[in-house]
């Protein structure tokens, strides 16, 4: 985790605490492989537990602000319509070069070859399981979906195994995510458990987003899910998302000064004129200059199964009718795209608040499970 995403992440919320006064003994904790790291820390204004996430390197891999009286996170629980008996799981590693990552297969039990799915990431270092306080959006896609008969690949992203290789050098959307989606859907196909021709991309916020290169560089899916995908610019994006937080704090000043800060950066995005914007270089956004992803979307014949969540204040119904304004002008191709928002859930496809424990709602991994179902195999 770069010191420049750490500053946009967290810059923001800590300016609104005030004045640090003191810091107490940490409160240490285990999940998985990952070693937590709670400090109860108290400002002028409000106390709080600011807990570190360390990986098996020692790495800061995620850091996360709890209530004072809540210093560790409950630890993830498996959801009911996973059924562990029915799936087993391989550590698998996509890629053979300097930029190799760490995967999960997992496979149903049931014999096979099976149709199969890749799991592509949102923004930021996420790992496999694409935590988020103690929810694991894609360990819960992954068991969810094997436990229905699917082959599902999940993998570290880049930017959480070298994030600091990565930190100051110059990369774009294609390194951060198209070209390990790329070998990665080629690896899927290679395995003895899959059916070659049904391997389908679902991907997540700004996997979503990038899905269009990923599909066009692959040539051969199946079929692609979309959940929670922007089909706006990353940097308007990123402004609604601050402006939404902004509203909860509207008479902070700290909070009014950042929000002109983020408008000035997003406008030097818009201009090109800044050599690095929002902790991201400036090849990355030159690259996105001008890619529409709804408009790319339109080149694509394979089915497309777009979902949302109606209280995701990350990626908004607005990317969900862009998407569908795009999709559904053009209907020789895309008659069979499917678009379905779901009132009570967030960006992870929970209900409720996403600091909340929880899992991905049983109705959207049963919708998933039924579309691939019913969607026509390739030649």
């Amino acid at each position: 985790m770069s010191l420049s995403f750490l500053q946009q992440r967290t810059g923001p919320e800590l300016d609104g605490f005030g004045t640090l006064e003191q810091v107490g003994p940490p409160v240490l904790a285990q999940s998985g492989t990952d070693n937590l790291v709670s400090f109860p820390v108290h400002f002028d204004r409000v106390s709080v537990n600011i807990q570190f996430t360390l990986n098996q390197a020692g790495q800061v891999a995620g850091l996360f602000f709890r209530p004072a009286e809540t210093p560790l996170p409950p630890l993830w629980k498996r959801p009911p319509y996973s059924k562990p008996d029915s799936f087993r799981e391989r550590d698998v590693t996509i890629g053979t070069g300097e930029w190799k990552l760490p995967g999960t297969l997992t496979i149903p039990t049931a014999k096979g070859p099976h149709a199969a799915l890749l799991l592509v990431h949102g923004p930021g270092p996420n790992d496999r399981d694409e935590t988020l306080y103690s929810n694991r959006m894609f360990k819960d896609l992954a068991e969810g979906l094997a436990s229905r008969g699917f082959v599902v690949l999940r993998y570290d992203k880049r930017t959480k195994v070298y994030g600091e290789r990565m930190t100051g050098s110059v990369f774009t959307l294609q390194q951060e995510t198209v070209d390990d989606a790329v070998l990665a859907l080629a690896f899927l196909r290679q395995q003895n458990e899959v059916l070659a021709n049904r391997v389908f991309l679902m991907a997540h916020s700004l996997g979503g987003y990038a899905m269009p290169r990923i599909a066009a560089r692959d040539g051969k899916l199946a079929g692609a899910i979309l959940l929670a995908a922007n089909a706006r610019p990353i940097e308007d994006v990123v402004l609604d998302q601050f402006e939404a937080a902004s509203k909860l704090r509207a008479n902070d000043p700290a909070a009014r000064q950042r929000m002109e800060q983020l408008k000035a950066e997003v406008a030097k995005v818009k201009a090109l004129t800044a050599p690095a914007a929002l902790g991201l270089p400036a090849a990355y956004w030159l690259d996105l200059r001008n890619y529409h992803p709804a408009q790319e979307a339109k080149r694509l014949t394979f089915p497309m199964l777009f979902l949302q969540g109606e209280q995701d204040t990350q990626v908004t119904m607005r990317d969900f009718e862009a998407w569908k304004s795009a999709l559904s002008a053009f209907t020789n191709a895309h008659k069979n795209a499917e678009f379905h928002s779901y009132p009570n859930l967030n960006h992870l496809f929970q209900s409720g608040d996403m600091r909340v424990p929880g899992n991905v709602a049983s109705e959207v991994i049963d919708r998933i499970a039924a579309w691939i179902t019913a969607s026509p195999s390739k030649p």
